[in-house]
C-alpha cells in the first residue's frame, strides 16, 4: 500500500503541472492537487498515522514550493518530474511497511 500512496504522491504532482500547462488555467491545476493531496494525506493517515502523514504531506508542500524556482534552473518539466521523484521517495521512506 505504501508504494502506491507515494505513486500517487508523484503523479499528483505531474498531473497537476501538466494539467495547468495544457489548459493555460493555473487554478485548475490547483484543483487536481489539491484533490490529489488529499487522496495522499488519507492514504498515509491509514497507513502511518496522523503524525507521519503530516510530515508526508508538508514534504509535498515543500517539493511544490521548491520547484518553482528549481524550474527556473533546470526547465519546468525536469523539475516538476524531479521533485516528484524526491516526494516519492519521501513518502515512501516515511511510511512503515504493509502488516
Amino acid at each position: 500500500m505504501r508504494i502506491w500512496a507515494a505513486l500517487l504522491a508523484a503523479l499528483t504532482l505531474i498531473l497537476s503541472f501538466g494539467v495547468a500547462s495544457i489548459t493555460g488555467n493555473r487554478a485548475l491545476g490547483g484543483v487536481v492537487l489539491v484533490a490529489g493531496g488529499a487522496v495522499c494525506a488519507w492514504m498515509w493517515w491509514r497507513i502511518a498515522g496522523i503524525w507521519r502523514a503530516i510530515a508526508c504531506v508538508a514534504g509535498a508542500g515543500v517539493a511544490f514550493a521548491v520547484s518553482h524556482p528549481l524550474g527556473h534552473l533546470i526547465t519546468a518539466w525536469g523539475s516538476v518530474l524531479l521533485v516528484s521523484a524526491v516526494t516519492a521517495a519521501v513518502a515512501y521512506a516515511l511510511t512503515p511497511p504493509s502488516r
